[in-house]
């Protein structure tokens, strides 16, 4: 969530100059003077407190008090729809999600307020360090991009929204229970034994609690390789405070709760359907449907910590993801046609001269 421009700035004391959040840390430090300032930290009974998720229904029927709404100024990019803050001094920026350049106008936005966040524990420099590592085993990729990595290797430090989903599930299913047997078919030589599934009608219900089952609320980066950045360390959650964010920038959320919910319901299903083919048993399962009701659906509004570099190749946006918490990598390559074709041009030659003296061999 993208937060007013001047709720997260923290002058220095000494010289007056910006305090940035040291990650892995609860301080914030200045750059120029190294003066040091800690944040402060609730009891656990008021961290408890403030960590405790919302009523959903409560909030798509917009019946959630006006303290847990706040209104927002944030920059969205044409080209990707990523909506991030930018300092109110600059006009123009490149955007960290894509490299599109991008000319700030911001707007007002009312939001539901960040309840918590996962503040970072990897410092640029550590996790530049695991980016490089995973470029340096991409195969195929452009010079190009070795270039970019040495030279510039520059991460943002952002914080992407997620909603944090509380929900009691119940679901009946209809399917098959199938049990292998074997037969014996043939004879004397041709002797042999083959697998058949005896299949039997199969009914029931199972129940699961999901507790902060997460969903990414923006579409400025592909999903898939967001699950991938997975797990979180949610034990790790702090009540929202604007400190964390200090020196950083968030975006703000484009995914609305409802869709959110909706999504969270496609990754229960995968949970839901694992539940019911261990409650059929047998050797093999089939399912014919499911009925799933849904309960108690609370929500928690969340900012995760990732370091991001965006490329372009070709004209082509290509981004670069390391959690900031973990420091698990993951992101879109480019491939280089001179370097596959290269390739395949040496196993041609490799095969042809192979042929070659093998043919020569023979004589």
């Amino acid at each position: 969530m993208a937060l007013k421009q001047d709720e997260h700035r923290f002058p220095c004391a000494q010289c007056g100059a910006s305090l940035r959040f040291v990650p892995g840390q609860s301080r914030l430090s200045c750059e120029y003077c190294g003066h040091e300032q800690p944040i402060p930290q609730m009891d656990d009974e008021t961290r408890i407190t403030a960590l405790q998720s919302l009523d959903y229904h409560e909030a798509i029927e917009k019946e959630l008090p006006s303290a847990e709404f706040e209104e927002t100024r944030v920059s969205q990019c044409d080209t990707c729809g990523a909506q991030v803050e930018f300092d109110e001094n600059v006009h123009s920026a490149e955007c960290p999600f894509c490299a599109s350049p991008i000319v700030t106008d911001t707007g007002a936005n009312r939001h539901i307020k960040p309840h918590a966040l996962l503040p970072f524990k990897l410092r640029e420099a550590d996790a530049q360090e695991r980016m490089q590592k995973w470029l340096k085993g991409l195969w195929f990729a452009p010079s190009e991009l070795s270039k970019y990595a040495r030279s510039t290797g520059k991460l943002n430090g952002l914080y992407v929204p997620y909603w944090a989903f509380d929900v009691a599930t119940r679901t009946s299913y209809t399917g098959q229970r199938g049990t292998h047997y074997y037969v014996t078919r043939g004879t004397g030589k041709n002797r042999r034994r083959e697998r058949r599934t005896r299949w039997r009608p199969a009914s029931g219900q199972v129940q699961r609690q999901f507790l902060d089952l997460l969903v990414m609320a923006a579409r400025s980066l592909p999903r898939a390789n967001i699950r991938r950045l997975e797990p979180w360390t949610m034990a790790d959650l702090q009540p929202y405070s604007a400190d964390y964010l200090s020196g950083f920038r968030a975006e703000a959320y484009t995914v609305d709760l409802p869709d959110g919910f909706e999504i969270a319901k496609e990754r229960m299903e995968e949970q839901i359907r694992a539940d019911v083919r261990r409650d059929i048993g047998g050797d093999e399962q089939r399912i014919s449907s499911l009925n799933t009701s849904y309960s108690d659906e609370r929500f928690k509004h969340l900012l995760l910590p990732i370091w991001m570099a965006a490329y372009r190749y070709r004209g082509k946006s290509y981004r670069f993801i390391v959690n900031g918490q973990t420091g698990r990598v993951q992101g879109e390559r480019p491939w280089s046609p001179w370097k596959i074709a290269g390739a395949v041009l040496g196993v041609v030659v490799f095969v042809v001269v192979a042929f070659y003296i093998a043919e020569m061999g023979a004589f």
